[in-house]
């Protein structure tokens, strides 16, 4: 079985919330990874105002963790509300595929499952719900 995690997604403020939930939870460990760290790709250059923008960012707790990102520059920027998905883990690409195929149905794909540089295998869909989930394999 995989993990669980919410997924918060800021309006450039993501590195604050961080901060802020790291102090309050006790933190084991935080990690936070910018837009800016990405590899480059001449195809689609980081634009100057992404740089400093947090990608992902994971909060260690005691027991689980949170995730965040900031949108990036161009996308729609996101409302209360509509800013947590649930982001699911697992090590077995078969349950990711199966889990990614069972909530799709009736919902909407957002990202395909594909190959990643962070992982083998990531997917984002909306289910018939209007719950965002993203999954995927953990190395």
């Amino acid at each position: 079985m995989g993990n669980m995690y919410p997924y918060f997604v800021l309006n450039g403020q993501a590195k604050e919330a961080v901060v802020l939930y790291a102090e309050l939870f006790n933190a084991k460990s935080v990690t936070i990874s910018t837009f800016g760290e990405l590899p480059p790709n001449p195809e689609n250059p980081i634009p100057p105002e992404a740089k400093d923008l947090v990608m992902n960012a994971q909060i260690e707790l005691q027991e689980g963790q949170m995730m965040f990102s900031d949108t990036y520059p161009g996308s729609p920027q996101v409302t209360v509300g509509d800013n947590i998905s649930i982001a699911y883990t697992s090590k077995d690409e078969q349950e990711i595929r199966y889990i990614f195929d069972g909530l799709k149905e009736g919902g909407k794909v957002v990202m395909e499952l594909q190959e990643t540089f962070w992982s083998k295998c990531y997917g984002q869909v909306k289910d018939k719900f209007g719950v965002l989930w993203q999954l995927s394999l953990e190395a």
